[in-house]
């Protein structure tokens, strides 16, 4: 094992360490043609994802004509349903995803998920990807309760306890992952070729990646 700056690194999901977009898109999809709704493109969608499932529906909606909070009820518990019986139809990691986190392993490091996906549904896609057992933990927009995902420093902080304490750094691609980061007193490294709400350089990170093949080189700069 060599020194590495970082005894723990944690990641977000979606727009991260995979590429989720075309299944939650056609989740989306599915409950706005439940309404009547036109459909969206991936590229429509990649902007709303990142603050859970009901924040992008609720911006799906927005974008075909607004909802009422009781529609979005009925129509987000549509979208959980078709997403939790098609969670990896299209879903893949990244491009060297896989070395990243050997890489890691070599030296070491404890690597952790942190997503605004509910918990058991992060916990399921990566099982049926064969990734869940290179966790330590995984945290989803649920676990630490109502209200306290990303950006809250509260999933952040149980990462880092969760993993055992020591020096930590996040890796994600939307304003939620950079802030709940820099809440905790971490730095956070952004990825460029994720669902990008706005340009990667408007997020406030430590550093900026353009593929997990930098990550490492990164990681020992910061």
């Amino acid at each position: 094992m060599t020194s590495f700056p970082f005894p723990i690194v944690g990641f977000d999901l979606d727009g991260t360490l995979l590429d989720t977009s075309g299944d939650l898109t056609d989740a989306v999809n599915h409950a706005l043609a439940s309404v009547g709704r036109p459909t969206l493109t991936v590229a429509q969608v990649k902007p709303m994802i990142g603050g859970g499932a009901r924040h992008m529906l609720a911006q799906g909606m927005a974008a075909t004509g607004g909802c009422s909070e009781e529609e979005l009820a009925v129509l987000h518990r549509r979208l959980l349903d078709h997403y939790e019986a098609h969670l990896t139809v299209h879903t893949r990691p990244y491009p060297h995803v896989i070395g990243a986190l050997d890489a890691l392993e070599t030296r070491g490091v404890r690597v952790a998920v942190v997503t605004n996906k509910l918990e058991h549904l992060a916990r399921r896609v990566l099982d049926q990807l064969g990734l869940i057992d290179r966790f330590v933990t995984i945290i989803g927009g649920d676990t630490m309760g109502p209200g306290n995902g990303k950006p809250s420093r509260l999933p952040i902080d149980a990462m880092v306890e969760r993993c055992g304490g020591g020096r930590a750094a996040f890796v994600g691609d939307s304003i939620y992952d950079v802030q709940a980061a820099h809440a905790a007193g971490l730095p956070a490294v952004a990825c460029s070729f994720g669902f990008l709400m706005q340009p990667v350089e408007e997020l406030g990170a430590d550093a900026i990646i353009h593929g997990f093949d930098d990550l490492i080189p990164t990681l020992e700069r910061l």
